[in-house]
């Protein structure tokens, strides 16, 4: 089928870097005579009437503005499951056929869908059975999206986390405090790990090794020589409590604070980061995989592909089928390279198989 119209849209929570994919797949299209739309909202804009669409045109998307900007212009969603859409009652209701019959209304002949994994299961579950061709782009700050080793958002998120230990390590010294950083990552602990090493952190806790705080507590007192000093804890946000904690209305990274200062006599604050990880322009890597990847996307679609995934894999941008995508979120391994340059550099990352 010859491709005369596409839509682009973002799903799932917002990064940054998204801007800049929507540019590079524009321009891309454009460039093959295509006609763009962008649809807001994620798939929310295709429910209103008439669909809340923006038209993409070449001076829509030219210059560096698009690049250098955080979040997404056109809008995104992370709630409203389109199979199971609430109603203003409560009710529940299958919306998905509404949302194809926009999509053919609008003319669209494939779809280009930024998201992470969920969006992914998402879209295939509602674009596949319509036989409506479709690429997804990954983003997710959590890098957790299967079948890429990067995906779009993860190091500008990192260099946040980086930064925030540069300044805490300061304080920390000056006080000769624990300081512990709570980092997003409900499942996977790749901010924690990469954020955590560029940041020269002790300890990094992650949600896929489990953690003894009294193992984390002899492990300062001998890095500091068992007297107050300066130590930076990084924790992902989903981690298991400590079995003795009794403040749970507290953040994951209080509750280690307060343990860790009742187990080693020190000083111990806690400052979690929380969605200062999405905001901000994006970092030079990003904005180089979303260029990337926005025009591999299209090139995909021209080349008459569907149900793929554009990818970053040993250190080039190539494509996955979609079939190994939407098996759920990626995991740190336990042989990741960095979790072994953790453990040599002397820093604690939990019981490692």
């Amino acid at each position: 089928m010859a491709i005369k119209k596409i839509g682009i849209l973002t799903s799932g929570g917002d990064c940054a870097g998204l801007n800049a994919v929507i540019r590079a797949a524009a321009h891309a299209a454009i460039g093959r005579g295509w006609d763009v739309l962008g649809l807001r909202n994620g798939h929310l804009g295709l429910l209103q009437s008439p669909p809340d669409v923006v038209q993409l045109t070449a001076d829509a998307v030219r210059g560096g503005d698009l690049l250098r900007a955080g979040g997404t212009f056109l809008g995104t969603t992370n709630i409203g499951d389109p199979f199971a859409y609430p109603g203003p009652d409560g009710t529940k209701t299958d919306s998905s056929r509404e949302e194809i019959a926009a999509m053919k209304a609008l003319g669209l002949d494939a779809l280009v869908v930024i998201g992470g994994d969920g969006s992914m299961r998402l879209f295939d579950r509602l674009l596949a059975p319509a036989g409506i061709p479709w690429v997804g782009v990954p983003k997710t700050i959590d890098n957790d999206v299967p079948g890429t080793d990067f995906a779009v958002g993860f190091f500008s998120a990192v260099e946040v986390v980086s930064e925030a230990l540069d300044r805490l390590s300061s304080t920390a010294a000056s006080h000769r405090r624990i300081m512990v950083l709570e980092v997003m990552g409900r499942d996977s602990g790749y901010i924690a790990l990469y954020g955590g090493v560029a940041g020269g952190a002790d300890a990094i806790l992650m949600p896929e090794f489990p953690y003894d705080l009294d193992d984390v507590a002899a492990h300062i007192k001998h890095i500091t020589h068992n007297r107050p000093g300066p130590v930076l804890i990084v924790a992902a946000e989903g981690i298991n409590r400590p079995p003795d904690d009794r403040r749970h209305g507290s953040s994951i990274g209080a509750a280690i604070a307060t343990g860790l200062q009742q187990r080693t006599g020190f000083e111990a604050r806690c400052t979690v980061l929380g969605y200062t990880q999405r905001g901000g322009s994006p970092a030079p890597f990003d904005r180089l995989l979303a260029s990337s990847f926005g025009v591999r996307a299209v090139d995909l679609l021209a080349d008459g592909a569907n149900r793929c995934l554009t990818a970053w894999r040993g250190g080039m941008v190539t494509h996955v089928p979609m079939e190994g995508v939407v098996t759920g979120p990626r995991f740190v391994s336990p042989k990741d390279d960095l979790v072994r340059a953790a453990r040599s550099i002397g820093t604690y990352v939990g019981a490692i198989p």
